[in-house]
């Protein structure tokens, strides 16, 4: 069965990542960004390995976010990031092809325990099985 596997994170979360500490982010240091790609590395390393890893990407800050809709008279509204309203957002993710959901799930465990500053926001790592088009819901 495919998944979907999700890491979330805000425009905070970014900023932090580029040293910049707020109330709702710590600051990373070279050394722990350097810790936090080496892991995720070796977890996309495996997975490919493993022939489990379909795609798996990282997204760029929400301050680059477009969010499209249809406002009341039918035309497109369009607006662009960031969005101090949205708590989290996608921040990346990987499509895995995996045998179970105790095994996706032992995958998202792994992704969890990334390595990171005191302080780093704890987010849920999401699954979502993917549908195969063949009528599931």
């Amino acid at each position: 069965m495919k998944y979907l596997v999700m890491v979330q994170g805000t425009q905070a979360d970014y900023e932090g990542m580029r040293g910049n500490a707020s109330e709702h982010a710590p600051a990373w240091t070279e050394h722990e960004l350097q810790a936090m790609y080496a892991y995720m590395g070796a977890i996309n390393n495996d997975l490919a390995e493993t022939g489990e890893m379909i795609d798996g990407q990282g997204l760029a800050e929400p301050a680059q976010t477009r969010h499209v809709r249809l406002g009341d008279d039918g035309k497109a509204v369009i607006t662009d990031g960031p969005y101090s309203e949205t708590k989290e957002l996608l921040a990346g993710y990987w499509v895995l092809e995996c045998e179970s959901l105790e095994r996706v799930t032992e995958i998202a465990e792994r992704v969890a325990r990334c390595p990171g500053p005191e302080g780093l926001v704890n987010y849920p790592v999401v699954i979502r099985p993917i549908m195969d088009g063949a009528g599931d819901i």
